[in-house]
């Protein structure tokens, strides 16, 4: 009697290494896949959120080269993965790439400042207005559930008054996003999501040096809010143009020769 051949056996196996097991990926979740097809993207992806937030917290300074394979050795992962994480930042515009001097965090400037915050004026006002417009209770409810757990927490770190809350920075991302979460629109909020990233890279670049300007952050949100609850679009991006251009000039105060900060050698 013909025996029938062994049927082949097709699983996947992800695993999620601890720091203690890893320590090189500083907690990075490594993904194993028995057929090879999963395992890359995931370390990509790892590598490319870590690269993100050093670039944005300013532990990789503008203009920094970022050497492929000193990044593959301190990850613990191949030259194929860092860069395709940094080829995607590229997209972002975290990071510039040229073709003989490599890889290196993108620079900063006045000039470019002052774009960014127009250019995030024009795009996020725009997404306000709509979110208003086709909002529903649950997005208003949203918007005053992320105002109350910003303002739950201090803007300044309390061990350190010259340095961010991070706390603070993540409720705040959200807080913004669910501004124009009802707009509509992925390619507003997609260039909208950019826009803030480098908007946060010029505020942290200048937490640091102070201006002895004062300013009332949480009044500036709640501004926002109350014209956003009363569905005036006009007040409301009034009110959000005002507290970016404010950001805007405190940091051109902070560093008056901000295209200094970047590291050009």
């Amino acid at each position: 009697m013909a025996t029938r051949p062994p049927r082949k056996i097709d699983f996947r196996l992800t695993i999620v290494l601890a720091p203690a097991i890893v320590p090189t990926m500083d907690g990075i979740a490594v993904g194993f896949d028995v057929q090879g097809g999963g395992g890359p993207r995931t370390l990509t992806s790892a590598v490319l959120e870590r690269l993100r937030a050093d670039i944005l917290s300013t532990k990789l300074v503008p203009g920094q080269k970022l050497h492929i394979a000193g990044l593959a050795k301190q990850f613990s992962v191949s030259l194929t993965a860092v860069r395709e994480a940094l080829s995607r930042l590229v997209a972002d515009g975290l990071v510039q790439a040229s073709d003989q001097r490599g890889f290196r965090v993108s620079p900063v400037s006045s000039a470019d400042l002052e774009d960014v915050t127009h250019t995030r004026i024009d795009i996020e006002s725009l997404a306000l207005r709509r979110s208003i417009e086709r909002g529903d209770q649950a997005w208003l409810a949203s918007v005053e559930q992320a105002f109350a757990a910003l303002s739950a927490v201090p803007y300044r770190h309390p061990d350190d008054p010259q340095s961010h809350n991070e706390a603070w920075i993540v409720r705040h991302r959200i807080f913004h996003r669910a501004l124009v979460n009802a707009c509509g629109s992925q390619w507003l909020l997609g260039f909208r999501d950019i826009l803030h990233e480098q908007s946060e890279r010029y505020r942290r670049l200048s937490v640091r040096r102070e201006t002895g300007v004062s300013r009332d952050v949480e009044a500036e949100h709640a501004a926002i809010v109350r014209a956003v609850l009363r569905r005036d679009a006009d007040a409301a991006v009034e009110a959000l143009s005002r507290h970016f251009l404010t950001t805007m000039h405190l940091v051109e105060l902070a560093a008056p020769k901000i295209s200094e900060i970047s590291d050009t050698t």
